[in-house]
């Protein structure tokens, strides 16, 4: 069952799914706003339904943190459930949706057999009806919600959102809690760290942080995970520079910060970045 925690006054968490995915729900005057739609449309659904059984309150929008299935592949019961609801997102969402996710999927239609936890047999891509290249503040009623696309980091996509009167921070995917960063589909490991350095520069003391799986973090945690992204980033740049081939790099070094086997990825994507080839040329990776 999911469960549901109060960050802060008309700021709620709920975790769960098979993602243990944070969905996130601001109020205001007017309604809410609801972050993240889940993995696929029943999931989306049971979203929806437990937001309006607990609030019993008009849904304004919903916000998509980035462009990954377990974000986003529920967002068609939204406009189901709210036919006029506003999506809000990533410009670049359409454009991701293209290159990876819909692919994927159309790969689980020929074999399902590949993927078999997935419940995608009826998901249409559904990009954000609101798409945004610069921030945007959302007037809630008497609460205002800024979001801030960012630069490639976790994906092409990421979107952060920023509730300045409760001083909490929506930053999806581009930190983790209940497990290590995902380095998968549209993944910018040279950039992470750099996006992450920003974001702590405009944290105080105090703020609470919500990621994209896992419980409330702040802004040290953050600023921790930065770190451990930089050395990643760091190693895979002196690799490239020494000529070590793509096969030997994890090898290279007996400790990572996070399990290497899920560096694999990260790998790939650098060493396309530093040799300046597009980095669509690499695999589609998971969430």
């Amino acid at each position: 069952m999911p469960t549901w925690t109060t960050v802060a006054e008309g700021v709620h968490q709920r975790r769960g799914g098979p993602f243990d995915l944070s969905v996130v729900v601001v109020e205001g005057a007017d309604g809410l706003l609801v972050v993240d739609a889940g993995g696929d449309p029943v999931e989306g659904a049971e979203i929806l339904d437990d937001v309006r059984s607990r609030f019993d309150r008009p849904v304004l929008g919903l916000v998509n943190t980035h462009a990954h299935f377990d974000h986003t592949f529920g967002n068609q019961a939204f406009r189901t459930g709210v036919p006029d609801v506003a999506i809000h997102g990533h410009a670049l969402i359409a454009a991701h949706f293209a290159r990876y996710e819909g692919p994927r999927l159309a790969a689980w239609r020929i074999d399902p057999s590949r993927e078999p936890a997935r419940a995608w047999a009826d998901v249409e891509l559904m990009p954000p009806t609101h798409p945004l290249d610069e921030p945007v503040d959302l007037d809630l009623g008497a609460r205002i919600v800024r979001l801030l696309p960012q630069s490639p980091a976790h994906s092409d996509t990421d979107l952060v959102l920023f509730v300045p009167d409760a001083r909490v921070w929506v930053l999806g995917d581009l930190v983790e809690e209940s497990g290590p960063p995902m380095y998968g589909s549209g993944s910018y490991p040279l950039t992470w760290p750099d996006v992450l350095d920003e974001l702590v520069a405009g944290m105080q003391d105090g703020d609470l942080v919500i990621p994209g799986h896992g419980a409330v973090v702040d802004r040290a945690f953050v600023a921790r995970q930065s770190g451990e992204l930089r050395v990643i980033a760091e190693r895979l740049a002196a690799a490239h520079a020494l000529g070590v081939p793509t096969d030997g790099v994890l090898a290279a070094h007996a400790e990572w910060p996070f399990p290497a086997d899920g560096l694999v990825g990260a790998v790939e994507r650098a060493y396309l970045a530093l040799d300046g080839r597009p980095l669509h040329e690499g695999g589609a990776g998971d969430a």
